[in-house]
């Protein structure tokens, strides 16, 4: 089977090397792509937010399976246009990406179908916005309504912060705070069959201690030791199979990867949020776990054959993912720095550690810099403590001038007995 991947981050980097690994998959494509993953698929060019050029790519390369990675494409209806061409693609309606795409809409979902999550209000004015505000009082949580690429969140005590990030936004949701660790557990479904992975936790702070501006992601961790052995159960009952079922009543099938963002708190699991793709950087340590061939799991759902798929196996290791991120991330990032001590990684700490790439381009024989998040490191180990010491010890490889990441990954997860 040819499978061609839309994407150009990290996420689509460990999407390409599973699917680079499996026996089914007879020449692999990724358009745009990266420097990386050019070294385990053949980049095409493509602007991903246009459906009709990526159903003509993919019409032309006679791929057998499309698999759409980033949020924006899925919203602006590029699973619909191959769809439309007769090509099985792993990525939700564009309807059905409003799950993503608008948090009131993904509110509305969640009360119909009873999803337990925070109590919340859809503000479009400056009078609406003081009343919720006021309503529920500091930690103050100001969610922008529309795609924000993992930035559009504001979570402060300080009421001026939060009332300005609302009055920036056309339209947002304001809402509790909910206490509690937070897990993030990916769904791979077909609109009926929900097939739950392994929960992963990340970190959103761009600094140690969670401290600082919110980002994209900042590294992550699985499995979590410390969480409940029937948490998957739990949220597969409460959340994902309810969400799911709901979304096909209403004549919007979610077909595609289901992300639930979840809190666990002291009144019990509450969604904090859904994301209609893959998240990044979860994919890369949840995907260093999974054993199963990839692409015969995206294919049934694409097709909507999941219920004929066997369970999932997975690896005992642990995985741990480090994000290096450009000087100033995650404001606007300063790029083109040259990046040296890839190969060193390949060297010395391969196969359990290894780098995927996320803003990344090749300019001669060099790779630099092109983007806020540029690389994951990734390292796989017995447990969460050998897989960090295996990420780290690879992350001081690499040099990139500016560059900055996060140095507490997984080590409170790591020190629990």
């Amino acid at each position: 089977m040819k499978v061609l991947v839309i994407g150009g981050g990290a996420r689509e980097h460990a999407l390409c090397r599973s699917l680079s690994l499996d026996p089914d998959v007879s020449a692999l494509y990724c358009a745009p792509g990266n420097a990386g993953i050019a070294e385990v698929a053949e980049l095409r060019p493509v602007d991903a937010l246009d459906g009709a050029a990526v159903a003509a790519l993919a019409t032309e390369l006679g791929a057998g399976l499309v698999v759409v990675g980033p949020e924006a494409p899925l919203v602006a209806g590029v699973a619909d246009a191959v769809r439309a061409v007769g090509i099985p693609v792993f990525g939700p309606s564009a309807e059905a990406a409003q799950l993503e795409g608008s948090k009131a809409f993904a509110k509305d979902v969640m009360a119909a179908a009873g999803v337990p999550t925070a109590r919340s209000y859809v503000c479009t004015t400056p009078e609406e916005v003081d009343e919720a505000l006021d309503a529920f009082g500091a930690p103050y949580v100001v969610k922008d309504d529309g795609l924000a690429a993992g930035k559009g969140v504001v979570v402060t005590e300080d009421l001026a912060a939060a009332r300005a990030h609302a009055l920036a936004c056309d339209r947002v949701v304001i809402e509790e705070y909910l206490d509690g660790p937070e897990v993030s557990l990916f769904a791979i479904t077909d609109g009926v069959t929900v097939l739950p992975l392994q929960p992963a936790q990340d970190f959103k702070r761009a600094l140690d201690g969670d401290e600082g501006p919110n980002t994209g992601g900042m590294g992550a961790y699985s499995p979590l030791p410390w969480a409940d052995p029937k948490l998957v159960d739990e949220v597969m009952e409460l959340v994902l199979q309810p969400t799911v079922d709901e979304l096909r009543r209403r004549g919007t099938p979610f077909s595609g990867l289901l992300y639930a963002g979840l809190a666990i708190t002291g009144r019990g699991t509450r969604v904090i949020e859904f994301n209609a793709r893959f998240g990044d950087p979860e994919t890369q340590v949840v995907l260093a776990r999974l054993q199963t061939p990839l692409a015969s799991v995206l294919l049934n759902a694409a097709r909507g054959t999941l219920d004929a798929e066997p369970p999932l196996r997975w690896r005992d290791d642990a995985a741990v993912t480090v994000v290096i991120a450009s000087h100033n991330y995650p404001e606007t990032p300063r790029t083109g720095d040259p990046i040296e001590g890839l190969a060193e990684v390949a060297a010395e700490d391969g196969p359990d550690a290894y780098v995927l790439h996320a803003g990344t381009r090749r300019e001669g024989d060099a790779v630099v810099s092109a983007g806020g998040r540029v690389l994951s490191v990734t390292a796989t180990g017995s447990d969460l403590a050998e897989a960090r010491d295996k990420a780290y010890k690879a992350v001081a490889r690499i040099r990139l001038d500016g560059s900055q990441h996060r140095t507490d990954i997984a080590a409170k997860a790591a020190e629990r007995p």
